[in-house]
């Protein structure tokens, strides 16, 4: 941790220590970004501060994006002029600070109380996919410049993505015109695109197929893919990494599978197809990933048991609805106070379902993270379950995870969760 590199006697503050970290991330090329929020200055409409890496006439640089509520300012400095001006900032005028490294993810919380300082430092193990938006992790580039998760960028003016508009798919599915420019009102949704991509390129980078031969085919299956926006994206991100896609997009929607189909094959993108199914009937061959976003209440648990039973590296959900565990769930006496409203028991119900489903996760092998996929400005279903196959567990790690899992049950009376039933069935709990 670079937490070890700090003398606590030289950096005897939370603030202090912050500022030596971001200096030795900086210097050590480990920097990936800074984002500072909680405004408490003078400056009418500003709401947060945005600092990425760029590369000015050659020389290593800092990019802070003032955001304001209607516009942005940004203005470039050296790095030593900015660290100066951070300096100025952080504490006095924003509260917090959290701040991304290759390895590690620093958050700052500034407090005062009674003319004490009270402020606490956390340093964590950087995330796969960290929670912030695409447009907040986008580069500048043209291709030439280092990827997100590298350190100094191109100062271009387009943004580099993991993904390019040049691709001629893109003019079929309507995200761009047939000159490749971007429609306006898909720049969310390409946003939406490019962060599930850098998700599913970390997840790859994580699991036990990025040690496999690159001629080993990976068998992608994206089910309930819509207009097959992910699945055309995941297969091109695949080939532009010299693997071998294998890539099938499940829509119950005749139509849009025809679309896609159509697609793929005017361009031909050998490894990508679409059938129509639905996954709970669909059976699959060489499964390596499944992925299935917005599955309604109980059809995110049967997609992750169907990437459970084909054995599936990665799982990657978004759920969308909560309806099974609700009306189970029986308010602690302690918590009726807060969940006698509507909105917080739904919050509740959808937090204990998502938290029982990483567990099961987790207790069949898989390291598991539940994380903000997109910011909410962009869409309300914003979270992400993905789950990683580990290549070993801890003795004795699943019954304790299994004990958890019977408490948390226990604690709000639920009597029943798909995801569980199903395991079970197969006689795995």
């Amino acid at each position: 941790m670079f937490s070890t590199l700090i003398p606590a006697p030289d950096q005897p503050t939370p603030r202090a220590r912050f500022l030596q970290l971001l200096g030795t991330a900086l210097a050590s090329r480990q920097f990936v970004r800074l984002t500072l929020g909680k405004y408490r200055g003078g400056e009418a409409g500003l709401e947060r501060l945005l600092v990425r890496p760029v590369m000015l006439r050659g020389a290593a640089s800092l990019q802070l994006v003032y955001r304001h509520t209607t516009k942005d300012i940004t203005k470039n400095h050296p790095v030593a002029e900015a660290l100066a001006v951070l300096d100025g900032l952080i504490g006095p005028a924003f509260q917090n600070a959290h701040l991304h490294t290759r390895t590690q993810e620093v958050q700052l919380t500034v407090k005062e109380k009674g003319g004490r300082d009270k402020s606490l430092l956390r340093v964590g193990k950087a995330a796969p996919a960290e929670g912030a938006s695409a447009e907040d992790t986008a580069d500048d580039g043209d291709g030439d410049g280092r990827d997100s998760a590298g350190t100094a960028t191109a100062h271009n003016r387009e943004k580099h993505r993991l993904l390019s508009l040049d691709r001629p798919f893109w003019a079929d599915l309507g995200v761009t015109t047939a000159q490749h420019q971007l429609i306006p009102a898909m720049s969310r949704k390409w946003r939406q695109i490019n962060k599930f991509t850098e998700v599913f390129a970390s997840a790859m980078a994580a699991s036990p197929l990025a040690g496999a031969p690159k001629d080993r085919p990976v068998g992608v299956f994206d089910f309930g893919c819509g207009k097959g926006y992910l699945t055309f994206a995941m297969h091109d991100w695949l080939r532009a990494q010299g693997r071998v896609p294998q890539v099938t997009g499940v829509e119950l929607r005749e139509e849009l599978v025809a679309l896609c189909n159509d697609a793929a094959a005017r361009h031909g993108l050998d490894g990508l197809r679409f059938d129509a199914g639905d996954v709970r009937h669909y059976t699959p061959v060489g499964l390596d990933v499944m992925v299935a976003l917005h599955a309604c209440d109980i059809a995110t648990d049967y997609a992750i048991d169907f990437g459970l039973r084909a054995g599936a590296s990665i799982i990657m959900c978004s759920p969308c609805c909560h309806q099974q565990v609700r009306p189970q769930m029986k308010t602690p006496p302690l918590l009726r106070p807060m969940l006698q409203h509507g909105v917080h028991l739904g919050q509740e119900a959808e937090m204990v379902t998502d938290s029982l489903r990483a567990l099961l996760l987790d207790a069949e092998g898989y390291d598991t993270q539940v994380f903000e996929f997109v910011s909410l400005e962009h869409t309300n279903k914003n979270k992400m379950i993905l789950a990683v196959k580990r290549t070993e567990t801890p003795e004795g790690h699943a019954d304790t995870v299994r004990a958890q899992i019977r408490e948390i049950k226990q604690f709000y009376g639920i009597r029943e969760q798909c995801l569980e039933t199903l395991i079970a069935a197969r006689g795995r709990t």
